[in-house]
């Protein structure tokens, strides 16, 4: 059994400074980091493979080439293999580009490993928030998808999957193949030195335009893309506050009103 599993390189939201005159992200000096809701998918994966030692894991990445770094962290936990998806004309992909290079970039690396049986994927990125990429690949692929997933087990030949509701749980069962996407319950393993030695000694192979020449180039980069970001903006921050204290609620509320009423908030 192949599982795929997609991973992004995304800028440490918790280092992201705004640019107050572009209103920008500033990106430099800011560490990269394996997207937290990829790193819960992957470690789904390595949780299956922990049952099956006959399941085989490959990362699959689009991105620059300094996402190699994050695809041989992938290998370091227990990853059979990493291909990057790598060139200067998908720049400017939105996510419905991004997901069309992904889909026809794992049917390249299904004539080199074989067919995905799953594919798992984070349910969004920390740097896009779209939560678009992962389903527009399962409709491409035209395969069945199960999103916001906390956990996954195979039975009988299919997946069984928990997903996360605001009511609760659902337990949904899918033929294979299929992808699921996960939202963010276990963290990633830590690598053990055998899979360190490996991914050290690994060499990233890159899939690039010239590769998947069945590709439509008219469904890729900036000019493939129906989406444009208009306007970016920071929020103002409201750092002075009211607060109605020692008083008794009926006199309290009223004095709240009278302010809401003053701002015609009310």
């Amino acid at each position: 059994m192949n599982i795929f599993v997609l991973t992004k390189q995304v800028p440490d939201t918790s280092e992201i400074k705004i640019d107050p005159v572009k209103n920008t992200l500033i990106r430099e000096g800011v560490e990269s980091i394996l997207n937290p809701y990829d790193a819960c998918a992957l470690e789904k994966a390595l949780q299956l493979k922990d049952k099956d030692s006959s399941i085989k894991i490959y990362a699959i990445s689009m991105g620059p080439q300094q996402a190699e770094g994050m695809l041989k962290d992938c290998i370091a936990v227990g990853c059979d293999d990493a291909f990057l998806v790598t060139d200067r004309k998908f720049g400017g992909s939105d996510t419905l580009a991004t997901s069309y290079i992904l889909s026809s970039a794992i049917k390249h690396v299904e004539g080199i490993v074989g067919k995905a049986d799953l594919i798992f994927a984070g349910k969004q990125a920390i740097d896009g928030d779209t939560a678009q990429v992962g389903p527009e690949v399962a409709e491409d692929l035209d395969i069945p998808q199960v999103t916001y997933a906390i956990d996954s087990n195979l039975e009988d030949g299919k997946i069984l999957v928990r997903r996360q509701l605001d009511l609760g749980d659902q337990i949904v069962e899918a033929t294979l193949p299929a992808l699921v996407t996960f939202t963010k319950t276990d963290d990633l393993r830590f690598p053990n030195m055998k899979n360190k030695l490996k991914a050290r000694k690994a060499e990233i192979r890159k899939i690039t335009l010239e590769e998947m020449p069945e590709i439509d180039v008219t469904r890729i980069g900036l000019k493939g893309s129906p989406t444009r970001v208009r306007k970016t903006y920071t929020p103002s921050v409201m750092k002075e506050g009211l607060i109605i204290q020692g008083k008794d609620s009926e006199t309290a509320v009223n004095e709240l009103v009278a302010v809401l009423e003053k701002a015609k908030l009310f």
